[in-house]
């Protein structure tokens, strides 16, 4: 209990230290009054206020860094990379992804939709559910997407990769000029059945806009028709030029027992087929199988898009003529630069034609070494065919 006295006799308290550059005092001493009760009581205030002004101080220290760098996931974003499917064109792709997000300082996640448009879509409410800062989507239907993808782009960052939506509310689309790629296959065909001859193209579904240009390209190239874009031929009709014949185009909703199914009857149904085109990275694998089956490997030419490795082994073995790839790896890296550096409000990464062009390439004998060998260092060891968990 403290007397009256003492109550008459304050306390003068000396300070012996300070706290940096907030002048607080760290340590008091009393003046010989031996008044112990006031001294530790004052002590324990000024403690409690010490406190208070160090957690003070750290909450302005943590709010400015906030300041500098914006919200705390501006200095690490979150992206997503949806394929439009299950295949090893999407492995090298999500190798791309996987190694932009460690480049550009990302966390990634990369989805492939086994149950076509309908997984897409549950796939994408996800990820706007949980607040992603960006999306690059390979729209499986483009057409019927169109609404999907214009409520995403009004929710998040939404670019387009390896297929387009032009009509949507994307950002900008990073692939290739699939018209171009398709015309380049043509050439490919015409170097493997220069005599001329009758053609069959496979390939998963016609509603992607990259399925649909490549295939017009292929069949304006042996047709030695002008540069169109925008033409369409009927699937189902036979196509005749002066040295070529498109008999068909034969889709498999991307499924591989299928595709293999088609190839099989177009061999039996067509004795004097020329050459098997496969426009998606599975078709040409398929048609392979077809034809080894048959015991009819190198009788009939094949042709093929993107570098799976039985496709690549066939060019090294020369039952396949050559094929067209594209750099899935480069489409998983892009997309990531390009979402990070918009959620870190750069938005000059968008060209002003909102098109990052990354150019096909023609994979023959000559050139599948090398070519294999860059690919399999990039996705450690190469890639083998993916088979879908269930059909589309």
């Amino acid at each position: 209990m403290i007397t009256p006295e003492i109550r008459r006799r304050p306390v003068s308290l000396t300070p012996i230290g300070w706290h940096g550059q907030t002048r607080l005092p760290v340590v008091f001493a009393g003046k010989r009054h031996g008044q112990r009760s006031t001294i530790a009581h004052a002590t324990q205030v000024l403690k409690r206020a010490l406190t208070l002004v160090l957690c003070i101080a750290a909450t302005l220290l943590t709010v400015g860094c906030h300041r500098s760098t914006g919200k705390s996931a501006a200095a690490r974003p979150h992206v997503a990379y949806v394929t439009n499917g299950i295949d090893s064109f999407w492995v090298i792709a999500e190798a791309g992804a996987k190694a932009g997000g460690q480049k550009y300082d990302a966390d990634v996640e990369v989805h492939m939709p086994a149950q076509g448009v309908a997984d897409q879509k549950r796939i994408i409410e996800d990820l706007l559910t949980r607040g992603v800062d960006g999306i690059a989507i390979s729209p499986i239907d483009a057409e019927n997407e169109t609404d999907l993808i214009n409520q995403a782009a009004g929710r998040t960052r939404l670019i387009t990769q390896d297929s387009d939506a032009p009509k949507s509310n994307r950002l900008m689309f990073i692939g290739m000029d699939n018209y171009v790629a398709g015309r380049m296959v043509g050439k490919l065909i015409k170097e493997a059945m220069p005599q001329g001859g009758k053609i069959m193209i496979f390939v998963g579904r016609l509603e992607q806009d990259n399925a649909r240009l490549r295939r017009q390209g292929v069949i304006d190239e042996v047709l030695d028709r002008s540069l169109d874009r925008t033409r369409f031929d009927p699937v189902g009709a036979e196509l005749k030029g002066p040295k070529y014949t498109v008999l068909g185009t034969l889709t498999d909703g991307f499924d591989f027992n299928r595709a293999k199914g088609m190839a099989e009857e177009s061999i039996a149904k067509y004795p004097d087929l020329g050459c098997m085109v496969g426009l998606f990275a599975y078709n040409t694998p398929m048609c392979l199988e077809a034809l080894k089956q048959a015991g009819k490997l190198n009788q009939i030419k094949v042709v093929g898009f993107d570098e799976q490795a039985e496709t690549l082994q066939a060019i090294k073995d020369g039952t396949c003529h050559g094929t067209v790839v594209q750099n899935p790896f480069m489409y998983g890296m892009e997309s990531v630069r390009v979402l990070a550096a918009l959620q870190r409000g750069d938005n000059s990464v968008i060209p002003a034609s909102k098109f990052i062009d990354i150019p096909a390439r023609q994979i023959r004998k000559d050139n599948v070494d090398a070519f294999w060998a860059d690919l399999k260092q990039k996705t450690n060891g190469g890639t083998k065919a993916a088979a879908p968990a269930t059909k589309p």
